[in-house]
């Protein structure tokens, strides 16, 4: 069937976009989706929904201090958002000005630095990219005077406990400017319980960037092109994937970035490739799954990619049920919101 991404809208009260996370890591609700039923749960019960020899497969990117606030040299007001360093003193951004800056222009930001715009970049060209100036190490002045770049629909600007609770327990890898979210729901207490019961665990890299958040600019989805994000897979992770397919266990995933991981490094048979790379992973309806079994996710926004990929995995009408269902009852959505287990759909 031809898809548009209209056929991915719904209807969704601003009021039931999570503000802020959840008291306690693990104290968000959890809607169970097997096939047509769903089951109203609370996140803490994940251990009872597992069986030992499973594994859950993490991302450990550690999200960025990426947004910067300064002006150009014309004196006019720019907000920057690193989409990813490229290495010490380069890399491509967003850039939000009155007008867009020109090759060669210079910035001051954080009232600290200077950053000068070389060009356009991209495959669309919808990037910027930068060079530091007067500092030698994007990677420090970005700890040192960035911002914690919350999403968009989060109405409040960073504060001290979002730099918590923004990322996740395990994240250990830098370079993401958003955070994979499903591994948000996770606290040391429940890692240690899933491990007690002998579920396992393995990780993933993937550095989520900012192009995440932006907005489909076609009708036809298969017309989209997505962009391009930085993974890796280690051995370990090939090795306990392997591992849990022969001895029969579930290769579950933590968030839409872990799938995304696994399925660019998937062979047919379900094991994977390890190796770091580029995936622009692109996950409709119709794809064929070849690692994953289970999905651990958020509540995605309307005519998302990401509401592509959930409905590719656990069925385009479980999921419209799904959400009809979670609007009706008040779960809170997106990155602060509640989670979902998804259950694989045989139908293709």
């Amino acid at each position: 069937m031809s898809l548009t991404v209209d056929d991915f809208d719904f209807h969704l009260p601003t009021e039931l976009i999570a503000q802020h996370p959840a008291t306690e890591r693990s104290g968000s609700r959890l809607l169970h989706v097997c096939g047509q039923q769903h089951f109203d749960r609370q996140f803490a019960e994940l251990p009872q929904l597992l069986k030992a020899g499973d594994l859950l497969v993490f991302n450990d990117t550690r999200v960025i201090k990426a947004r910067f606030f300064g002006h150009k040299d014309s004196g006019g007001r720019v907000e920057i958002m690193l989409e990813r360093i490229i290495d010490a003193t380069h890399a491509i951004c967003q850039i939000r000005a009155s007008k867009a800056p020109k090759a060669g222009s210079t910035m001051m930001l954080a009232d600290a630095f200077t950053v000068r715009m070389t060009g356009r970049a991209g495959t669309d060209g919808d990037f910027f990219a930068l060079e530091l100036v007067d500092r030698d190490n994007f990677w420090e002045v970005a700890e040192q005077y960035g911002k914690l770049p919350l999403p968009p629909y989060i109405e409040h600007p960073a504060e001290g406990a979002d730099e918590t609770r923004y990322q996740t327990v395990y994240a250990r890898q830098p370079g993401a400017v958003a955070a994979p979210t499903a591994g948000l729901h996770f606290d040391e207490a429940m890692l240690e319980k899933l491990q007690a019961q002998g579920i396992n665990s393995a990780f993933v890299t993937l550095h989520v960037g900012a192009g995440t958040y932006r907005p489909m600019r076609v009708e036809k989805i298969a017309d989209h092109r997505m962009h391009s994000e930085r993974f890796e897979v280690t051995q370990a992770t090939a090795d306990a994937i392997a591992a849990t397919r022969a001895a029969g266990g579930r290769i579950i995933a933590v968030g839409t970035t872990s799938l995304r991981t696994l399925e660019s490094a998937g062979n047919d048979d379900g094991t994977i490739c390890a190796g770091s790379g580029e995936t622009d992973i692109f996950i409709t309806p119709g794809y064929r799954f070849k690692v994953v079994d289970r999905l651990i996710t958020n509540f995605h926004l309307p005519k998302s990619t990401l509401m592509m990929l959930v409905s590719a995995f656990a069925g385009y009408q479980p999921i419209r049920a799904a959400y009809a269902h979670a609007v009706a009852d008040g779960y809170r959505f997106f990155s602060y919101g509640d989670a979902m287990l998804l259950e694989k759909s045989d139908a293709v």
